[in-house]
């Protein structure tokens, strides 16, 4: 992509990895970015097994088309003071459900806020510093106005915790 267009050019591209068919180099530079975000382009292409232009070429696709969103790193949470995790599921009032996850989602302690099926409106992970955290956010967060009712449980033991996305694997493969 040319530096040279206009920004107006650039929102007009297209940004939304969804449209974006995958293939077989494209899923192999994913797969070793996930092992190592840091590797350089001549390594990618060592493991890829392509030349070095055609990383570049494809990084700057993957981008701009909004498969890659980011680069970074991995906390250990207990390294950096959160030592528990707790997930909490919220029924919230009608018409409540956007204004609520939005000021619960912005408590620095949540890291997910999802909209869920069954008998939960909303379900929240979180992770705080001790059982006095916990009871803040419970009587803070979980009991904003328009939460109806929640359960909170805190988890005993990460069997595996691994929320990066993963490249589906090609359709093709499975006929």
């Amino acid at each position: 992509m040319s530096s040279s267009r206009s920004v107006e050019e650039l929102e007009e591209l297209p940004n939304d990895g969804a449209d974006m068919e995958l293939d077989n180099t494209d899923r192999a530079i994913l797969q070793a970015l996930l092992k190592d975000s840091r590797a350089s382009q001549r390594e990618l292409s060592r493991i890829v097994g392509v030349a070095q232009g055609t990383i570049t070429n494809r990084l700057k696709r993957l981008e701009n088309n909004g498969v890659i969103s980011g680069y970074s790193v991995v906390l250990d949470p207990e390294s950096v003071g959160w030592t528990m995790t707790i997930m909490a599921g919220l029924c919230i009032a009608k018409g409540k459900m956007i204004d609520v996850q939005r000021k619960i989602a912005a408590d620095s302690r949540v890291f997910s806020v999802y909209d869920v099926t069954g008998d939960w409106d909303s379900m929240v992970l979180a992770r705080v510093r001790d059982r006095a955290d916990l009871d803040d956010l419970t009587k803070t967060v979980f009991t904003l106005e328009g939460v109806t009712r929640s359960f909170t449980h805190v988890v005993l033991n990460t069997v595996k915790e691994d929320g990066f996305a993963k490249p589906a694997p090609d359709k093709s493969m499975n006929e």
